[in-house]
């Protein structure tokens, strides 16, 4: 038997392995940060556990590459074939290759590897945002393309190093013997794709069998993340509870009408493009922050100081903070298969009652498919960068500069008839993290590249209200102030598990008694149901949320990212994958999480695990079955 062949392809495996635990530990030392932990007990095993998905993707990944190598032919000796199956494991080894090297810098942004929903930005009807800030991105991260260029360059050097097809004498025999080979390397090559003998292949949840899901992402690969969610064709949905009273008690959501006189208040929801609650001084513990005028506001408002995002991305953000609807699960709900569910929101549920309807975004037209999301949710108007129509205030990357775009929302506010539901949603503090040219130096740099963009948006936030102060709609408007998502950190708090979606969420009405801090904890998904509380909302409406204001409701935040949830609630926070609770922490004692009590507290446990269990089912079933209004 001629073992050259098989034993020639097996180095091209092993060194295809080698420069995916490369990458791995570049991954880690570009976001060391995320992975403080002992080395024996917490990098080790991701380290020595990825190279089991290493290999799942890489044996996938070159499944044509093999078959062709090892193909019964006598002709696969030629330099044309030899040629074309060099190009072959190069190009495709090198693609997957850069969806490792663009993680270096994006996992800062949404805190998981990338998944297949990244190919939604190549798709003109939501906007053709990945083209047109490749140029920017290719500009602020060059050394990652010179890192992908040089694993590119290995890949040619282990191509040759590690030698082409070698010639034997071919006769019948020989044509039996190398399909019997052919046949048996692409069964062992399916094997090691699934991962094992067992039923199904491994996915991105099997991860957390092997570490710690603050280890996922160091342990998983991109194009594994990726190669895993293209198969995902919808929600697979669980049965954890066949009793739906059972269920309801534990999450419930059809919620009531109000029984008081509806107060017809104006309603302005500001989403903030990255306000982490890290830089916000008046609620993060810190005597100074980067928002002197959000700081100021925060002293006439109620503010929750225990608020939390449902997802890492404003393409998550938005349906959750204006349609209570949350993303749990691998692919967001304004992109899945789900996106064009019948469902209600504040814009609709309102425009029902009378109000006028407007949704503002400086973005440019059809980014993150907001355009469409607003006409889903049921606004009236929707105002971006096409309707703005003034050119000179673009910022060169995503839209309008804050400063201008805020002015205009507060100028097309004032021509809508009262009352009114308004949403402005705004976006220079967004990477880049530019700042206009004509304030440059007047916003102090900080430690993250973010702090500088920040103060200018916050500095944009106080012109927008002192501006909508002067109008006759003011005083008889609630607003509401919540980030979309996170920003970037450097902070071991604030970039672990629980500082990671850590947001303001801010309540307003101008010369009212809606004042002082709060710790119930809250979340985006609630602001739709406690703006509603809040106006005494005469009719039943859905919502997965709970009003901050109802003092008997169920107060938690529910998160999902690569597989795993997360309830946070009483001061515990748990983690619910792969059908179990993986811990449970208690993080008033213990912010950083260091010490798991599931041995102490078994009755909570066991009630974290049923209310996580009733979340998921509640949460599949609607989104499923088209019934979340």
């Amino acid at each position: 038997m001629n073992r050259s062949n098989q034993f020639t392809l097996l180095k091209k495996i092993v060194a295809l392995l080698g420069l995916y635990t490369i990458c791995r530990l570049l991954f880690y030392l570009f976001n060391s940060v995320h992975f403080s932990g002992s080395f024996s007990e917490n990098l080790f095993p991701a380290f020595f556990y990825g190279v089991y998905f290493d290999a799942s993707t890489v044996i996938l990944l070159n499944f044509l590459f093999i078959a062709l190598f090892l193909l019964p032919f006598s002709f696969r000796e030629k330099k044309v074939w030899q040629s074309l199956l060099k190009w072959i494991f190069v190009i495709i080894n090198s693609l997957a290759l850069l969806a490792n090297c663009a993680d270096l810098v994006y996992f800062q942004f949404t805190l998981k590897r990338t998944t297949a929903d990244v190919f939604n930005f190549f798709n003109g009807g939501i906007g053709n945002d990945l083209f047109r800030l490749l140029p920017q991105f290719m500009a602020d991260y060059w050394y990652v393309f010179i890192i992908w260029a040089a694993f590119t360059w290995l890949l040619l050097v282990i191509y040759r190093r590690t030698g082409e097809v070698k010639p034997i004498e071919w006769n019948r025999r020989q044509y039996i013997r190398q399909s019997l080979l052919l046949l048996l390397n692409l069964g062992l090559a399916v094997i090691m794709y699934r991962g094992g003998f067992q039923l199904r292949p491994i996915g991105i949840v099997n991860a957390g069998e092997f570490v710690e899901s603050k280890y996922v992402p160091l342990l998983l690969n991109s194009p594994f993340s990726i190669l895993k969610t293209i198969e995902v064709q919808g929600i697979e949905p669980k049965i954890y509870y066949t009793d739906e009273k059972e269920m309801k008690m534990l999450i419930n959501p059809h919620h009531k009408a109000e029984s008081g006189g509806f107060k017809k208040l104006n309603v302005f929801v500001i989403a903030l493009e990255s306000f982490s609650k890290e830089y916000i001084g008046a609620i993060n513990g810190r005597k100074t922050g980067d928002t002197p005028f959000l700081d100021s506001l925060i002293g006439e408002s109620l503010v929750f100081t225990n608020a939390f995002a449902n997802g890492k991305r404003s393409i998550e953000g938005i349906p959750a903070i204006v349609a209570g609807i949350p993303s749990w699960s691998d692919e967001a709900f304004i992109t899945s298969r789900y996106g064009n569910n019948e469902i209600n929101s504040l814009a609709s549920l309102l425009k029902a009652e009378g109000y006028s309807t407007s949704f503002f975004h400086g973005g440019t037209n059809g980014t993150m498919g907001f355009d469409a999301f607003a006409g889903l949710a049921g606004y009236d108007h929707y105002y971006g960068r096409t309707e703005y129509n003034n050119e000179k205030d673009y910022d060169g990357n995503w839209g309008i500069w804050d400063e201008e775009f805020l002015q205009y929302t507060a100028k097309m506010t004032d021509r809508q008839p009262q009352p009114f539901f308004s949403t402005v949603f705004t976006l220079t503090s967004h990477h880049p993290y530019p700042i206009p040219p004509k304030y440059k130096g007047k916003f102090k740099e900080g430690a993250l590249e973010i702090d500088k963009t920040i103060r200018y948006s916050d500095f944009a936030l106080q012109q927008f209200f002192e501006t909508a102060k002067k109008m006759p709609w003011f005083k008889n408007t609630l607003f509401v102030l919540a980030a979309d998502h996170t920003g970037i950190s450097n902070d071991p708090f604030f970039a672990g598990r629980l500082g990671n979606f850590s947001i303001p969420i801010i309540y307003y009405l101008p010369g009212s008694d809606l004042k002082g801090t709060d710790s119930t904890f809250t979340q985006q998904i609630d602001i739709l149901p406690s703006v509603l509380d809040y106006l005494d909302y005469p009719k039943p409406y859905f919502a997965y949320g709970n009003s901050v204001f109802d003092p008997v409701a169920s107060h938690y935040a529910f998160t999902y990212n690569s597989g795993c949830y997360e309830l946070i609630e009483n001061y515990f926070i748990s983690q619910y994958a792969d059908n179990r609770e993986t811990d449970l922490y208690y993080f008033k004692n213990d912010s950083t999480l260091k010490t798991d009590v599931r041995g102490l507290h078994q009755n909570m446990v066991i009630y974290m695990e049923r209310k996580s269990r009733a979340i998921i089912q509640t949460y599949q079933q609607s989104i499923i079955n088209n019934k979340m209004h």
